[in-house]
């Protein structure tokens, strides 16, 4: 349980303080007004809503096809319904890869049109003068290393990265570049615990991992994953702490049979 309640909005100064005195950082994504209001109310510190709303929302094979209009539609929502968490948005693909100019634009869309607290962004090296240019207008930026979704064409495969020396150098490279763009904190994904924990230690800011080990300063899982609302995606990263598409199924199939059953509504339910 959050020792944080007493909070009234939790700030990127926030978790930095939570990194500070060894409190870890609970996040979860959510793309929609009602689950929202459920993540906040229980406690949650920060709420991502995630390019991964191309798949578990709008059934895409890949977050690539995403469009800065859905994600801001999203992003809105989740927003009216958040009190008290810090809302992350992600920019998605496409709108800052290139000209540092389009990716600014790109980010004062999403703050202007959803009042949303903070951004992220996937990469490194690649992205550090989108990631300046954006901070120094004030935004907050976080940022994304290891497995980033959004390049899943260019890896081929959603195997754990920085296994191997080269490439677990240049994230090491990457997460103080990007502390020293301004990052607030950053996303390790799907890269060796060991690793993480090593990152993690040697940044001022706080680490949010997704199957990246104990050694991160926080853990974000997809809602609809940890929740079970998917069928059989089930990766060892994942603890799934209900199974709603079971329960939900079976709710539904009753609800099937009263209707045909003409037992519902019954007297009681009607005017």
């Amino acid at each position: 349980m959050s020792v944080n309640k007493e909070i009234k909005r939790i700030t990127t100064h926030t978790i930095r303080e939570m990194k500070a005195r060894g409190e870890k950082i609970a996040v979860l994504t959510g793309y929609d007004y009602s689950m929202a209001r459920i993540l906040d109310d229980a406690g949650i510190d920060i709420i991502l809503v995630g390019d991964s709303a191309a798949n578990v929302m709008a059934g895409y094979e890949t977050t690539v096809p995403i469009t800065l209009d859905e994600m801001i539609c999203y992003a809105s929502a989740v927003v009216r319904a958040a009190k008290r968490a810090l809302i992350v948005v992600d920019l998605p693909f496409g709108t800052y890869q290139g000209d540092s100019s389009d990716a600014l634009k790109a980010a004062v869309r999403v703050m202007k049109e959803t009042g949303a607290h903070a951004l992220k962004v996937e990469g490194g090296a690649e992205i550090k003068e989108a990631v300046q240019r954006i901070v120094n207008a004030g935004i907050p930026v976080m940022g994304h290393l290891g497995l980033t979704p959004q390049s899943i064409y260019k890896f081929g495969t959603y195997t754990v990265r920085a296994k191997d020396e080269a490439e677990a150098n240049k994230l090491r490279a990457d997460a103080q570049l990007l502390e020293e763009a301004g990052c607030f904190g950053i996303v390790l994904e799907k890269i060796p615990a060991v690793l993480a924990a090593e990152v993690s230690a040697n940044l001022n800011i706080p680490t949010i991992g997704i199957g990246a080990g104990a050694g991160c300063d926080g853990q974000v899982l997809v809602v609809h994953d940890m929740l079970g609302i998917n069928k059989g995606f089930k990766p060892k990263f994942l603890r799934q702490y209900l199974n709603l598409y079971e329960d939900i199924s079976n709710a539904v199939g009753r609800y099937i049979q009263d209707v045909k059953a003409a037992d519902f509504p019954n007297d009681q339910e009607q005017y």
